[in-house]
């Protein structure tokens, strides 16, 4: 059975999060509102319960989801190497809407679907997501909406789509900016802009200089493997937008 705390009351959001926490650490899903739309998520270090997200959304395991993290040094420990302009974009954009791929680190113990050996970060800059993912730990998240439906903004919308496929419903009001995150491709020696958003592609000119827009560089140097394409850039299209699937 589903429950629902509607966290703009103080009472009722720090009972909403103890159980959101206790559910996930349970394999539960929870739902939860980010600074762009309302996310759906579970323990992405519980293969079980990220299969079940997956199902609920009605996915499979070609479009793993992104990972949620509530603090920069969670992220760190999650992937092989940030790069040369990782930790200057993550000084600058995080907490906030900039979605980074990197390769993921070789071991960690977790299955997020058909990744390709990349994981997608992000820091949602919004107080309830934060206060729940630093208890924790990083979750697998992706916008609440079942595949092909928009994606939801309100507490309300996602509840409708989602039903009693999830344990804890976390309202912290309509979403003020429902614009989805940039993701930006750092697998690679040039970053990559992967899906234009919230941060503009100047903005992220101002920190990484050398950027591609979608554009494939055949030069990488003889001793780098380039990792395979993340499924954010090369997986199936979302019948609703027009464009790869929604990053919470």
């Amino acid at each position: 059975m589903s429950t629902r705390y509607d966290c703009r009351d103080p009472f009722s959001r720090t009972a909403g999060i103890d159980a959101a926490v206790t559910a996930a650490r349970a394999g539960e899903l929870i739902v939860l509102p980010t600074d762009t739309v309302y996310g759906i998520g579970a323990d992405a270090f519980i293969p079980a319960a990220v299969t079940t997200m997956l199902a609920a959304k009605g996915r499979g395991r070609n479009m793993p989801p992104p990972v949620l993290v509530g603090t920069a040094r969670a992220a760190a420990a999650l992937v092989d190497d940030l790069g040369a302009f990782g930790q200057d974009l993550i000084d600058e954009f995080w907490p906030g809407a900039l979605t980074l791929v990197f390769r993921a680190s070789p071991t960690l113990l977790w299955d997020l679907g058909d990744t390709k050996g990349t994981v997608a970060l992000r820091m949602p800059l919004h107080s309830v997501a934060l206060d729940v993912l630093k208890q924790t730990g990083p979750l697998a998240v992706s916008s609440a909406n079942r595949h092909g439906q928009p994606s939801a903004i309100n507490a309300d919308e996602a509840e409708q789509q989602l039903g009693e496929a999830v344990s804890v419903y976390l309202d912290g009001g309509p979403c003020l900016d429902n614009v989805p995150s940039t993701i930006l491709d750092l697998t690679g020696t040039i970053p990559k802009v992967l899906r234009s958003g919230a941060v503009s592609v100047d903005r992220l000119r101002a920190v990484s200089s050398i950027l591609a827009e979608n554009e494939h560089y055949p030069e990488e140097p003889a001793d780098v493997k380039p990792a395979e394409p993340h499924p954010l850039e090369t997986g199936p299209v979302d019948p609703a937008t027009g464009e790869p699937p929604s990053v919470a």
